[in-house]
Parts: C-alpha cells; sequence; structure tokens
C-alpha cells in the first residue's frame, strides 16, 4: 500500500515503470479526446468542481484512463472527499500513477498523471482516510469508468 511518503520519494527520486507505454503526437490526441478531454489530460487543465455526476457515484468497477485505457482505480478505494472531484485512497497498482512535483499557482502539490500515457489526471494529498492517509484528487473527465 502506498503511503504520502512513498508518493513523495517516488516523485523526487523517479517513478516506478509502467507495464507499457503509450505515446501519441498532440494532434493525434486532439483526433481521439472530446476537446474538455484533452485540455484537462493533455494540457493539465481542471475541470470545475462538482462538475461531474462520478464524485457521488459509488458502484462497483473499474476506472481507465480516458486516453489510453490502462486501468488506474477500483471503486472500492473511492470515498466522498467533499472536495467535488471522484477521491480513491490508492491506485489499482502501484506502477499506474506518476508523481510530479508542482509548483504551480503559487503552491507545492504533487501531480499524478497516467504513467503510460502521461495524461494529467489530478493531484494526490495527505488529508485521506485510513489506512493510506491518500486523497487522489481526480479530474473526472480524465477517467472512464468500466466494468
Amino acid at each position: 500500500m502506498l503511503n504520502w511518503k512513498e508518493v513523495l520519494r517516488l516523485g523526487k527520486e523517479g517513478n516506478l515503470t509502467p507495464d507499457k507505454r503509450v505515446e501519441k503526437s498532440p494532434q493525434e490526441w486532439q483526433e481521439l479526446l472530446s476537446d474538455e478531454e484533452f485540455r484537462v489530460t493533455r494540457q493539465a487543465g481542471t475541470e470545475r468542481a462538482f462538475s461531474s455526476q462520478m464524485c457521488t457515484q459509488f458502484e462497483a468497477g473499474l476506472y481507465e484512463c480516458v486516453c489510453c485505457g490502462t486501468l488506474l482505480f477500483d471503486a472500492t478505494e473511492k470515498f466522498d472527499s467533499g472536495t467535488g472531484w471522484p477521491s480513491f485512497t490508492q491506485p489499482i497498482q502501484s506502477n499506474a500513477i506518476a508523481y510530479n512535483a508542482d509548483h504551480s499557482h503559487g503552491m507545492t502539490r504533487v501531480e499524478t498523471v497516467c504513467n503510460t500515457c502521461d495524461a494529467h489526471l489530478g493531484h494526490v494529498f495527505p488529508d485521506g482516510p485510513s489506512p493510506s492517509g491518500l486523497r487522489y484528487c481526480m479530474n473526472a473527465v480524465a477517467l472512464k469508468k468500466v466494468h
């Protein structure tokens, strides 16, 4: 189980090797994604808080990257953070997510990206529930619910 100390270490020393890599040009991504999906995932945008019903849906299932289809989260790790974005306590695999220091907007945060295709997903914070203490705060448009 990942914890905050491990997330910081990965972001600083290097992320785990993904099972595969998917690389496309910006033009190729733009052809595959909606305008909002492209803005969020390929240009590190953020969707409006409370703009998706995904925040209040807790049915069983898996969530994959909207860009490349890599499985990222299991609904059993999803919780209501009250933030307006879907939140999870753990990724489905330790190497599914990559971590980058984000010093934008006058603060320091840890950006989460799909480790397979580098899609911006959101951020991870150390204020989640036990036992991990992590809150993966994701943009709903970056995820696709499957199964």
